[in-house]
């Protein structure tokens, strides 16, 4: 009887852990793109305490109406709702409340930018500069006379571009990352590379600027998670070790959160957990695992929430503490007026995904079924945008890459729109 007392006294002094830079065992969950289409608000999934950092996807265009960026978060808050003044940036100020509360439990809320067939990309170095000091001023720590999330303050931005140019992605990061290093509140910056080395899009950047992580998507390509002979997770971690400008820098192993959330690269979680753990003892980079997305590995038997338990390694490291957003008081609020929150939608209509024949990846019968090089690969989501079919030796500098005789880079992420 005592035990159980002193136990529940334990418990409730005991604050739950958060996301922390040093631990190998953060689980990363993308939200916005309504996966399963039974996508929850994020407060929902912030109730979930094996969910570490939960970055937003997406911020899919960087010019658009009125110079301003656009925002797509499926049937929570998009295009097409209450917009800014002569632009066609979404006003989501009602989320505030949801990021607060996720930051309050020491999760980070991170936005990303890019994602499926998304308009990214800089015409020259200036440009670059002058959208991370928008993106500062928007979401940040800037006080910009728009914010679309209201008087909630983002942990920091992710990388996730899969088109245009990859050029000057360096003077973007660099940029933004100068301006949060004169604000008292810690903030991120990481990329969602695929695995293919070095990634076609920012694999410049990402050896020439500081990023806190990488969640390498480790799907949708030859050294994709389900097969074993050709993942290659040992050259990433040699790239945080060798490369890196932060040799602390943290490697996701990034998996779909079920069948249908990638074309391949699915694997049972205990494959996974299995594939993780191996990581966790052999390299030193590893911090978790990210996955794509909120939405489908919830309603697949809550695959994150296995996954995560698989993969605690029970450490004590100090969680990062970033200051929730609606108790620092570093910068004042935007004085500006909203407008009335958009009501949430479920209706949207997507851009069909082709399904063009592409070199099936050798893989294990015993994890996911092999898919003929003839035979085109099925379209898991038919509604869903996805990615660009993108080359790999689009790429300026694979003409010296080992790894040029792999196959090519398939689609990746779906991205859904309104």
């Amino acid at each position: 009887m005592l035990f159980s007392i002193l136990a529940l006294f334990a418990a409730s002094i005991m604050p739950a852990l958060g996301f922390s830079s040093q631990r190998t065992d953060n689980l990363a969950v993308y939200w916005g793109q309504d996966g399963a289409g039974q996508q929850q608000s994020l407060g929902f999934y912030c109730d979930d305490d094996t969910i570490d950092v939960i970055p937003l996807a997406f911020l899919y265009t960087f010019f658009g109406q009125g110079g301003m960026p656009i925002l797509d978060f499926s049937n929570i808050c998009s295009n097409g709702g209450k917009a800014f003044s002569g632009t066609g940036l979404a006003d989501c100020s009602y989320m505030a409340a949801d990021i607060q509360k996720c930051q309050a439990k020491g999760k980070l809320i991170t936005l990303s930018l890019g994602g499926a067939t998304a308009n990214v990309g800089f015409g020259n170095s200036g440009d670059a500069a002058s959208f991370a000091n928008t993106i500062w001023n928007l979401f940040l720590g800037g006080n910009g006379p728009m914010r679309p999330f209201g008087n909630a303050i983002l942990d920091g931005v992710d990388l996730d571009i899969e088109n245009g140019s990859s050029m000057f992605y360096d003077t973007f990061v660099n940029t933004l990352r100068s301006l949060m290093q004169s604000s008292a509140k810690k903030f991120y910056i990481t990329a969602a590379p695929q695995c293919p080395f070095p990634d076609a899009k920012v694999g410049q950047a990402l050896s020439s600027s500081y990023f806190d992580a990488v969640y390498v998507q480790f799907y949708n390509n030859y050294c994709e998670t389900s097969s074993p002979s050709d993942f290659n997770f040992a050259t990433w971690d040699n790239w945080a070790k060798t490369q890196s400008l932060n040799k602390n820098v943290k490697v996701y192993l990034g998996a779909p959160g079920s069948p249908a959330a990638a074309g391949s690269g699915y694997v049972p979680p205990q494959n996974l957990i299995d594939m993780a753990r191996d990581a966790q003892q052999k390299y030193s980079s590893f911090g978790g695992i990210m996955l794509w997305d909120a939405d489908t590995a919830y309603n697949n038997n809550r695959f994150h929430v296995t996954v995560k338990n698989g993969i605690r390694n029970g450490g004590s490291a100090p969680p990062d503490t970033p200051l929730p957003s609606s108790s620092y008081t570093g910068y004042p609020n935007p004085t500006q007026t909203y407008p009335g929150s958009p009501t949430p939608t479920s209706t949207r209509t997507g851009r069909p995904r082709s399904t063009k024949p592409s070199a099936a990846p050798t893989i294990s019968s015993s994890i996911v079924k092999v898919v003929s090089p003839t035979t085109p690969r099925p379209d898991p989501r038919a509604s869903g945008r996805v990615r660009r079919p993108s080359s790999w030796t689009d790429n300026p500098d694979a003409e010296n890459n080992d790894e040029l005789t792999k196959p090519m880079r398939r689609d990746s992420r779906f991205f859904r729109r309104k």
